[in-house]
């Protein structure tokens, strides 16, 4: 773990007691900044307990939700008494931007992510805070399926083509400029092959994950999460070649920032994690050999997923669900 993915200090916290080594591990990732949040936490942690699991919380919500007037009492805390790795699953309350967090958190463990949507838009969650306590019951009685999600693995190279930065992305890595004066002149790079250069306000490298995320907004595909692939976007490019590009998974991409760039950029991972890009520093994203673990609960199409968040138009349409009231499966669906 680079030091961009380490935990941070917290005040000393009084450790909940040892438990039996049987005793199952839930990891509660909330923030304490909405009241209801708050209560939804304690709801949380009472069911676990009432089913002979332990709850736990990173040091810092732990902190947050007590200083909120939180009446959770003693909790274990990621890291000093509960390895990542004894982490069974991670129940997130909260927006998408939570569950990016549960990800870094459970990043060096097994441990996949439930997303209960406290938020807006919520894309990756799995389900809304009204379903929360069956959601919760459903975890408890493993009644769960697990999604393998692809990131992506995100390296800068000095000049002399050391690596001096190394971290990874569920979402998306962006390279911006780091001046909003400035325009940052890039190579985009396939493969150990150039591509084009161009001025532009930054360059996008998302996963299908990600499609919905950062990508969507600067014009980028929706790409579906059964697909593999990597989508590289450029933002405000100033070229006539400087259009979406999808890749497949096993391609490598680079974005160097040319020396002659009058200024500086900045790397954003997952809109979480950054370092600063000077002239010459180049960022290649490959995909990461360590996927990030989703729990589903329902097996909803991703079609579905999307007029959902998105609020889609579809009055009229005369497919055969809309008939039947019955979705057919994949070899039924006519070309």
């Amino acid at each position: 773990m680079n030091n961009a993915d380490a935990p941070h200090d917290t005040p000393a916290h009084a450790h909940a007691p040892t438990p039996a080594q049987s005793e199952r591990s839930i990891l509660v990732v909330a923030h304490a900044h909405r009241a209801e949040t708050v209560t939804a936490a304690e709801r949380v942690v009472d069911a676990l307990r009432e089913a002979g699991a332990r709850p736990v919380f990173a040091p810092d919500d732990a902190e947050e939700l007590l200083a909120a007037g939180s009446t959770l009492g003693d909790v274990a805390l990621l890291g000093r008494d509960v390895p990542v790795g004894e982490v069974e699953l991670a129940i997130v309350l909260g927006g998408d931007g939570t569950i990016l967090r549960a990800a870094e958190l459970v990043r060096d463990g097994r441990a996949p992510v439930l997303g209960i949507n406290m938020g807006h838009v919520g894309f990756l969650a799995e389900t809304e805070r009204d379903d929360m306590d069956e959601a919760v019951r459903r975890v408890i009685a493993r009644e769960y399926e697990v999604e393998e999600r692809m990131a992506l693995q995100v390296r800068v190279k000095d000049t002399a083509d050391s690596v001096i930065y190394e971290t990874w992305a569920l979402n998306e890595a962006t390279v911006e400029k780091a001046s909003r004066e400035r325009m940052l002149e890039v190579v985009v790079e396939i493969d150990g092959r150039p591509l084009s250069t161009f001025g532009c306000d930054g360059m996008v490298v998302s996963t299908p994950t990600g499609s919905t995320a950062y990508n969507f907004s600067a014009g980028g595909p929706v790409i579906w999460p059964t697909v593999e692939a990597i989508a590289v976007v450029p933002l405000s490019a100033h070229a006539l070649f400087a259009k979406p590009l999808v890749v497949g998974p096993e391609h490598s991409v680079a974005i160097e920032v040319l020396e002659r760039t009058n200024g500086t950029g900045i790397l954003w991972c997952d809109g979480r994690r950054s370092h600063d890009l000077p002239p010459g520093a180049r960022v290649v994203v490959r995909r990461s050999d360590r996927p990030v673990r989703l729990a589903r609960l329902h097996p909803a199409q991703f079609t579905d997923r999307l007029v959902r968040k998105f609020r889609l138009p579809v009055e009229g349409w005369r497919g055969p669900a809309a008939i039947t009231g019955m979705l057919p499966v994949a070899s039924e669906v006519a070309p």
